[in-house]
């Protein structure tokens, strides 16, 4: 062993196992299941965000019926509030919102970037001004993971320092990498709940692919339960993120779970799967309903426009979801119309369109999950981009996806 191995972490016990259950003969892409603490689920998967411990639009049992089996809080947020007092006192985020399944937390990190007016990095952590009463909170990598181990979640992230993958400064881009690395080793240290909560590294290294590989290598070694791919969908072009997606795959082991943070379109999905990625997160479905947008097969479409003011067909034809499904299926049997008459005005009609928009996605999932295993996955991504762009695929897509083997325009 060498003297540098020595100086690494202790690698971690792992609170998960990954049954590797196929893999696409063409592509990159794999189907899993990803035992957690909350139950196994299945890969590839998509997660919806609840960020303070509420999807917005959805009760926990809605979720819940959406087939949602992993969510996702945030550590930053919950810290504020309800604070680490009331989490503990509770028993964590599965009580205090009353969600029975499992629980992924993101450390804080993004706020970095999102709250940036807000935040100073120093290598100690991040000094945050708090958005509820600006009162000052330094988050370090330390309290990050003392949080997580508060709210309980069945995978903690590493606090990673985050630059926008726009940034020209390449040096800040440099150190973060670097300084990324170093605080996974402080929160490795001061995990405590190992033998219940699975930590996971978090690559960084903008969109220099050199820093990204680096960065793989360092990461790896630390031997984590699973790693992200993280610092992107921050407005960096598509090819940009492929390229990054694909590099840092091509390096990471089969048997750990592969999580590109902060995706959610499901073109991008789709795309990032056959680069050989399995776990997605993402606020745009809710989002995007609450402006009265309906995600299909057929693309995206806002149902506030007047066209669909007598439009009495369900919102996407063919969809199980509660809301699609007729009264006689035991659906709600809510028409397109009803959405142009609510969304602009009353708030069901993001509430319906939450629910129907995050079931499309863990849908969407499912039919990806079993194209891999039935090894038909080239041919489910020609359909789907056939029907989403007609002839003409987004450049961006037509290489990546020529790079592992499926040609769009064939």
């Amino acid at each position: 062993m060498s003297q540098q191995d020595d100086m690494l972490p202790r690698p971690l016990p792992s609170a998960l196992t990954f049954e590797l259950a196929s893999r696409c003969s063409t592509t990159k892409a794999r189907a899993a299941t990803l035992n957690l603490p909350h139950g196994p689920v299945q890969l590839p998967m998509f997660m919806p965000v609840a960020t303070q411990a509420s999807l917005k639009g959805l009760t926990p049992k809605q979720l819940e019926e959406t087939s949602c089996r992993l969510c996702l809080n945030n550590t930053y947020h919950l810290g504020l509030k309800p604070g680490q007092k009331t989490l503990d006192i509770i028993g964590g985020a599965h009580k205090l919102q009353s969600w029975p399944h499992n629980i992924l937390t993101d450390s804080g990190g993004f706020q970095m970037v999102s709250l940036l007016k807000l935040a100073q990095v120093t290598e100690e952590g991040v000094r945050f001004l708090s958005p509820h009463d600006g009162s000052p909170m330094l988050l370090t990598p330390e309290h990050s993971i003392s949080l997580q181990n508060s709210i309980g979640s069945d995978i903690i992230m590493q606090l990673d320092d985050v630059i926008a993958t726009t940034s020209p400064d390449h040096e800040r881009i440099k150190e973060a990498m670097h300084r990324s690395v170093r605080w996974l080793d402080r929160c490795i240290e001061a995990h405590k709940k190992p033998d219940s909560q699975n930590l996971f590294c978090i690559i960084q290294g903008g969109l220099d692919l050199d820093l990204r590989r680096e960065c793989c290598k360092e990461m790896v070694a630390r031997d984590t339960p699973g790693i992200a791919i993280g610092g992107l969908s921050g407005g960096e072009a598509k090819a940009e993120f492929c390229k990054v997606v694909d590099t840092c795959t091509g390096l990471l082991p089969t048997h750990k779970p592969r999580y590109v943070m902060g995706v959610g379109y499901p073109e991008d999905i789709l795309v990032s799967v056959a680069l050989g990625a399995d776990m997605f997160d993402c606020v745009w479905p809710t989002r995007t309903a609450r402006f009265g947008n309906a995600i299909t097969d057929s693309g995206c479409f806002n149902l506030r426009h007047a066209s669909y003011a007598c439009d009495f067909g369900p919102i996407e034809e063919g969809c199980k979801c509660i809301c699609c499904k007729p009264d006689s299926e035991g659906g709600l049997g809510i028409t397109r119309a009803y959405i142009h008459h609510t969304a602009s005005k009353e708030t069901v009609g993001a509430h319906l369109l939450s629910m129907h928009n995050v079931h499309y996605l863990l849908n969407l999932m499912r039919r990806v999950r079993e194209a891999i295993i039935e090894d038909r996955y080239p041919e489910f991504l020609r359909t789907h981009f056939k029907k989403l762009y007609s002839d003409d695929p987004p450049t961006w897509a037509v290489d990546a996806l020529r790079g592992v083997g499926v040609d769009l325009l064939g």
